[in-house]
């Protein structure tokens, strides 16, 4: 351990990075610098445009987080402006630039659609560095004027020729119109169209370029299966999955804490042998729970990425992705962790119909082959259980005491009626829960395939209103710190601003 560390801290010292900055990377537990971040630090470092194409999951975030970090002012405002096409990529990148940063004692916020509008704006004005956004709604609150002073210097496109796809590219030149023309400008896209090429010329100067290729597929010994079902139906499809998998061992991948607590409640009430890790639990508790997975103690862990980092699980058969992964990297390292050794695996991603545009992002970015596929029925449970209990009875050497009992039996009754109460007996107590039927089938998808009309104006519009009250349906938002809920005190603490 020590090595690795010393390793890690001498491959990030070469870029000259603060001492706070090097201790968040540190923190969180990376180890040497990927090669789109080796290329691309330097760059962004010495003060210049760049077009970069990579893959998402190649590292990216912290290839422009990391150098534009160590150069901002803590007393300056607002400084670095990232654009996202995604809320749910917007909130992932301003939760890695804050575990980064937060060190550097800097203010990260988060701007999107169906969050209240007033608490963004406070956020920004109070003193934000860093601000994460979806266009839709910063472009609303920029031509508003409602943002003060909001002249960030360094701007970040990232998922570029994604935010072009969904309709975004007039959104995007409005922007550039509000912004300073002294500036740093970083445009990452895993393609480059022509569109993002005539995007770049236009408000890049004369940036460099760099080009990292996909390196890392996944193993060709995983079979991997997506279901699209309704989002209500999560649970009891895992339920369904594991009924009829039937796995050695499992590990089932969530977003969230709360979602992996949750998930393990639910399965331990069913009676699977199951334990949660994430975040949360202590060194003593982590421990724990894989001594318990390791020697089968349990069978189903149920996890968080962060928490599952640097996890090796022997004969580990299945893996299910409760979320569509957001990126490559985060799939290929999930369903990498079964089919080791020359073994066969089993990957399961769990899809609902409105995230059939990222299916088809994940499956062009990741290089590997997703199958749809239809989830059992309970009468495919209980007919793979039957085969499966004819084939270990078949297995099965007779002992003795097996044979006293059985004779005993057959006093008063005959051996055929004997038989079958006994396995009356034992089958009863096997129980196949939820419904008959979940999600859709295969034929049922691609008859009827999801909508593509909608360009995200609705959802990228609403939520909120200029009063700062926001709709029933979207959350509030807070202050953050570090670890706790309440602002930091004055000295240097860091802050970070997010919409829950």
């Amino acid at each position: 351990m020590t090595t690795n560390h010393s390793e890690q801290e001498t491959d990030f010292q070469s870029f000259g990075f603060r001492p706070e900055l090097l201790s968040g990377i540190s923190e969180a537990g990376f180890l040497t610098p990927s090669p789109i971040q080796r290329q691309a630090i330097p760059l962004v470092l010495e003060g210049k445009d760049i077009i970069a194409q990579a893959q998402t999951g190649t590292g990216k975030t912290a290839a422009y987080g990391l150098p534009c970090l160590n150069r901002i002012k803590l007393n300056a405002g607002m400084q670095v402006l990232v654009i996202t096409p995604t809320r749910e990529l917007a909130l992932q990148v301003s939760d890695e630039l804050f575990r980064l940063g937060k060190n550097l004692g800097i203010k990260t916020t988060t701007i999107y659609g169906g969050a209240s509008y007033s608490k963004q704006i406070s956020q920004v004005t109070k003193g934000a560095q860093v601000a994460v956004a979806t266009p839709g709604r910063l472009l609303d609150l920029i031509k508003t004027k409602e943002f003060k002073n909001f002249k960030p210097t360094m701007i970040i496109l990232d998922e570029a020729d994604e935010m072009l796809d969904m309709g975004f590219l007039e959104d995007i030149e409005s922007i550039f119109s509000y912004l300073p023309t002294e500036r740093q400008t970083l445009l990452f896209s895993a393609t480059m169209p022509d569109a993002i090429k005539k995007l770049a010329g236009k408000y890049l100067n004369h940036p460099a370029h760099v080009k990292i290729a996909v390196t890392e597929k996944a193993s060709k010994n995983i079979e991997q299966v997506y279901y699209i079902i309704d989002e209500q139906e999560r649970e009891n499809a895992v339920v369904r999955i594991l009924d009829y998998e039937n796995p050695f061992k499992a590990i089932v991948f969530t977003k969230t804490k709360k979602e992996a607590d949750d998930l393990k409640t639910n399965l331990v009430f069913k009676g699977y042998p199951v334990e949660a890790l994430h975040g949360d639990l202590s060194q003593k508790q982590r421990e724990s729970v894989l001594k318990s997975l390791h020697s089968g103690q349990i069978k189903i862990l149920v996890a968080t990425d962060v928490a599952a980092r640097g996890l090796d699980v022997k004969d580990l058969s299945l893996v299910i992705n409760f979320h569509l992964p957001f990126d490559s990297e985060s799939y290929t390292h999930r369903i990498g962790r079964t089919g080791r050794a020359g073994k066969s695996g089993r990957a399961i991603t769990l899809v609902t119909t409105r995230e059939s545009r990222a299916l088809s992002r994940l499956k062009g970015t990741s290089g590997t082959e997703l199958t749809i596929a239809t989830l059992p029925t309970k009468k495919d449970v209980q007919a793979k259980r039957h085969d499966d209990f004819i084939g270990k009875i078949l297995e099965t050497e007779i002992s003795a005491d097996a044979e006293a009992i059985f004779s005993k039996l057959c006093e008063t009754e005959d051996q055929a009626t004997v038989s079958l109460k006994i396995l009356s007996q034992i089958l009863d107590k096997v129980k196949i829960s939820g419904p008959e039927k979940i999600g859709r089938t295969a034929s049922e998808w691609s008859e009827h395939p999801p909508s593509s009309g909608g360009k995200r104006r609705s959802g990228e519009r609403s939520g909120g209103s200029r009063s700062g009250k926001p709709n029933s349906s979207s959350s509030t938002s807070s202050y953050k710190s570090g670890k706790g809920s309440a602002p930091a005190s004055k000295g240097g603490k860091p802050q970070r601003f997010r919409n829950k």
